[in-house]
């Protein structure tokens, strides 16, 4: 089945609905929307600073549970944006939403709900914007979402990609990509006689916990059963950039072409080694180069790190989270504290701000 707003293939949905992240649940509704269940902490998407901050007063460990909800989301992890049946009604959608489920879970967020981006055609863009007004009118609270890192093609060479930031930008990331040098880049797929080893999978999980374990925020966990299917399925049409040095894998990055775009989805590093040979920046330049040479129409870059993605001269396009709160006196607070909520777009105006220091 093919969703409005998708970007990415059918069988990278279809493997979150088979096989949810750890104590996720996931389904399709009647109306074919997917939708998941999992405990939600509220501090999840707060600015970081403040969130630190929290975590340090006493007896967080106790108080701080009191902040986890069970919480149905329309949308799915796996997807860039809320996936919409294509012939979904929006303008009954927000009231069946809440008749159905407002009532059971603490909190209902639609997740990721396009903003009028630029990777989507009219008509996704026009019934994301209907169904947004609708969930308003359902009282649910709209809060901005994060930002979704994208690189047109819109350049002929990397010299000419780098020839557009700052000075000093071009210089340290010209420096850093000198590790490559002494890399071995393989590119696999899913499907190939290497993903059907229990040794190989074994590996390419654990370097996907290794990422996992020092991210800032812990939500979805991938389970085994779902990337051995990932990395099985040849019908993904994945594209799987290895980085090896002394023949050793020390990182890989798991894209998908669909519809001209580059979709960069998940990696997988070894520590330190990965910090030693600037691995992030020289996979990023490789992604761009490779979208070059199939003449690819965007890389699409993820969600995280928006600061650093703009610092290697991504851009932007914003969603929106729209949260229906059960309890009316949490609801009447959150609503009041929502730009806290925000931090993608906060993390960007500091960024722009260090660009502009650094012309030049």
């Amino acid at each position: 089945m093919q969703y409005l707003n998708q970007l990415e293939p059918n069988e990278l949905v279809n493997n979150f609905l088979a096989n949810p992240p750890v104590d996720f649940i996931a389904w399709k509704t009647a109306d074919g929307l997917p939708m998941f269940e999992a405990r939600f902490d509220l501090l999840t998407t707060l600015e970081p600073a403040l969130r630190t901050k929290l975590m340090k007063l006493p007896l967080y460990r106790i108080w701080g549970k009191w902040l986890c909800f069970k919480t149905a989301f329309i949308g799915t992890t796996v997807s860039e944006y809320a996936l919409l049946p294509s012939d979904m009604i929006a303008q009954t959608i927000a009231q069946v939403l809440k008749a159905d489920y407002a009532k059971k879970y603490a909190f209902l967020i639609v997740k990721d709900l396009p903003n009028q981006s630029l990777l989507l055609d009219d008509r996704a863009n026009t019934t994301s914007a209907v169904l947004a007004q609708q969930l308003k009118q359902q009282q649910f609270i709209a809060v901005e979402g994060q930002a979704l890192a994208f690189v047109p093609c819109d350049f002929a060479s990397i010299d000419e990609y780098l020839s557009r930031l700052s000075y000093s930008r071009r210089k340290n990331f010209r420096r850093k990509l000198k590790a490559a040098k002494d890399l071995d880049v393989r590119i696999k797929h899913s499907g190939d006689a290497c993903f059907f080893e229990h040794a190989e999978l074994d590996y390419y999980y654990q370097l996907y916990l290794n990422v996992y374990q020092q991210s800032d925020i812990h939500f979805d966990l991938l389970s085994p059963q779902f990337f051995q299917t990932l990395l099985q399925d040849k019908r993904n049409n994945s594209v799987i950039f290895t980085y090896y040095h002394n023949d050793q894998l020390i990182g890989y990055n798991i894209c998908f072409i669909v519809n001209e775009t580059l979709v960069d989805k998940y990696v997988g590093f070894v520590y330190p080694d990965s910090y030693d040979f600037n691995l992030y920046y020289v996979s990023w330049f490789y992604n761009l180069q490779f979208m070059l040479d199939k003449q690819l129409k965007y890389y699409i870059a993820g969600w995280t790190d928006p600061e650093v993605k703009s610092s290697l001269g991504a851009k932007f396009t914003f969603t929106q989270h729209f949260v229906h709160i059960r309890n009316p006196i949490l609801r009447w607070v959150l609503s009041r504290l929502s730009k806290y909520f925000e931090t993608d777009s906060l993390l960007l105006e500091r960024e722009q701000h260090n660009k502009s220091n650094q012309k030049g």
